[in-house]
């Protein structure tokens, strides 16, 4: 009759035990992030397309700079 195998689990140095974060259970998920109710529809080709032009043209254009006022903040006060 041939030898039956052992195999084990590799020996992990850095145990669950060990890390501080983990001393803890995890707490259950807010109720908060699940929804009820009907699904989104999903967004159209062009919508997509629109939304890709908008994102782009917003991070790419420079927000305009509010006028600064003459008076320093020590001579309005």
């Amino acid at each position: 009759m041939p030898e039956l195998l052992h195999l084990e689990a590799p020996v992990n140095n850095t145990s669950q035990h060990d890390d501080p974060a983990l001393a803890y259970p995890e707490p259950p998920a807010s109720p908060l992030w699940h929804r009820d109710g009907p699904k989104a529809k999903p967004l159209t080709p062009e919508q997509q397309r629109r939304n890709c032009e908008l994102l782009l043209r917003a991070q790419y254009t420079p927000r305009p700079r509010s006028p600064r006022t003459t008076k320093t903040l020590a001579e309005a006060s």
